[in-house]
């Protein structure tokens, strides 16, 4: 009868280590909903106090709900008009204009290639359907660029008063010229 030993690794202290390697996969499935659970949970559990003030004191940024849309415009004369009145409807606090950027895309089979205004507006989340219908209804392009990225951290008195300049505009509202 042949007698096969086990690997070197198997012995002593290595057997440890490959029973805590065979254990891994059953423990992540533990590990990743301990690494889902929101800070404020864990700071609770272990009795420390939250690091950031509460969201019902009114101080501290709700992540996401600012945003910042973009629009491109083919010159600085209609983006100027349309960051103005963006502003003055208060569905934007802010807007930068970004001038001649190069904008290279497919259009109807063609590839083109065209200098254009790049806007950066500043807006509460909840204003970008809002933000999106006027800006379709005044662009002068067949299909208007406005994409938005919500805003996860960033200078909290900013992005208070972003908030605070589009408070007056209610949430989801049509705003048409």
């Amino acid at each position: 009868m042949r007698v096969v030993r086990a690997p070197a690794i198997l012995l002593g202290g290595g057997a440890a280590l490959v029973l805590s390697l065979l254990w891994m996969p059953a423990l992540l499935p533990v590990v990743s909903r301990l690494l889902l659970l929101p800070r404020a949970l864990l700071s609770m559990a272990s009795g420390s106090p939250p690091t950031q003030p509460t969201p019902a004191s009114g101080s501290a940024y709700v992540p996401g709900s600012v945003s910042a849309a973009f629009v491109t415009c083919p010159n600085e004369k209609v983006a100027k008009e349309i960051a103005r009145a963006v502003v003055e409807k208060r569905l934007a606090a802010c807007v930068n204009l970004i001038p001649q950027i190069t904008s290279i895309y497919e259009w109807k089979g063609e590839i083109e290639e065209d200098s254009e205004v790049l806007m950066m507006i500043k807006t509460r989340s909840s204003l970008v359907p809002a933000l999106t219908d006027f800006v379709r209804s005044v662009h002068p392009y067949e299909v208007a660029e406005v994409i938005a990225l919500p805003v996860e951290q960033g200078n909290s008195p900013y992005l208070h008063w972003v908030r605070q300049v589009t408070e007056s505009v209610p949430d989801s509202s049509t705003v048409l010229p």
